[in-house]
């Protein structure tokens, strides 16, 4: 998710065979994680006695996608949407993790900023409904996330005609997800993530023709293309403080910063010119049902494991000879050498 592993990371994938991690972005942060091994000297000063980096191999499996499960339906309805009024809306699906506003790793909040921004005022107005939670699916986690939305919009002046986010919150099932990328008000996916290992619902959007909006930086690259989505330039910073976490995220790393313009030009165009973005959304869906099923990674995976598992040592049959029965019911007697009483008497 960022552009650094920790050194805890790189020690323990050097005591396995193979790793195996979900995308080329990952690959990379193992490949070039270099760190210096440091020696105490008797002085107080350090000197440096090696270096630590990845010395096993490594290779990138992808999160195949069930087509059987996400595919186009025709006439998709969910109660959940069916009573949206607007026509178009936009679709995000991601945990709104903890951080102010541009710190946390979906960038949510950004994305609700921009959403208002782009479309405020406008005679037509799409819709931005966020598939959101931020711990747990309870009322009171809910409450925080309108909370977010309430004090984002606040900060707009009050005769500003915005248009409307839809907070869907709570647990779906595959099929309801499904439904939710196909339905008919749904038109794009749209996400200003910091950075993703692999980024799943993205791949499940794409693989029901869903026009795909996002940060052309992290594992989505694997299975996204500026030709047939939209993918979003910006830059590479600091991780705030707020989202350092002990090993996984560490004060090094950096991220990706989506910039605005483009994001607020992308929403606008998408809206603007629906038929052309979703026209190349349908290529995209061709070559990901293709390239990024269940089917096929597991085809991968069985070629990146199979040479190891040959090397697995295999259990041998020790073959013993045959042992010929002894009768132990009279023990052999044992016959001695006969014996000379020799005398002591001095001489």
């Amino acid at each position: 998710e960022t552009t650094t592993v920790s050194s805890n990371w790189i020690d323990s994938c050097n005591k396995m065979d193979l790793v195996i991690v979900p995308s080329e972005h990952s690959k990379e942060g193992f490949v070039k994680a270099l760190y210096e091994k440091m020696q105490q000297l008797p002085n107080g000063q350090q000197q440096k006695v090696g270096e630590m980096k990845l010395e096993k191999p490594i290779e990138a499996l992808f999160e195949g996608v069930d087509e059987n499960l996400f595919k186009p339906i025709d006439n998709s309805s969910l109660d959940l949407v069916d009573d949206i009024k607007e026509d178009f809306a936009f679709l995000h699906v991601g945990l709104w993790g903890k951080g102010g506003y541009g710190e946390d790793r979906k960038d949510i909040a950004k994305l609700v900023k921009v959403f208002y921004e782009s479309f405020a005022n406008k005679k037509e107005q799409p819709a931005l409904i966020l598939k959101t939670n931020a711990a747990t699916f309870s009322i009171l986690d809910r409450e925080e996330c309108l909370k977010k939305i309430r004090q984002i919009k606040n900060g707009f002046p009050s005769d500003w005609n915005l248009p409307n986010i839809y907070l869907l919150h709570g647990s779906l099932s595959t099929e309801e997800m499904n439904k939710l990328y196909n339905h008919p008000k749904v038109k794009a996916m749209i996400s200003l993530t910091h950075g993703e290992g692999f980024g799943r619902p993205l791949l499940e959007a794409s693989m029901v023709g869903l026009p795909v909006i996002t940060s052309g930086w992290s594992g989505q690259m694997d299975f996204l293309s500026q030709t047939d989505s939209m993918l979003l330039g910006g830059e590479l910073v600091n991780v705030p403080t707020s989202q350092h976490w002990k090993d996984i995220i560490i004060p090094e790393s950096q991220w990706f910063n989506v910039n605005e313009t483009q994001a607020y030009k992308a929403l606008n165009y998408c809206f603007n010119n629906y038929d052309e973005v979703k026209k190349k959304a349908l290529n995209l869906m061709k070559t990901n049902r293709d390239k990024f099923t269940l089917d096929k990674m597991t085809e991968k995976l069985d070629k990146i494991v199979t040479p190891y598992l040959d090397k697995v040592p295999s259990q041998v049959g020790i073959k013993l000879p045959k042992l010929k029965k002894v009768d132990n019911s009279e023990a052999p007697k044992i016959k001695l050498p006969k014996l000379k009483k020799v005398t002591n008497e001095a001489t």
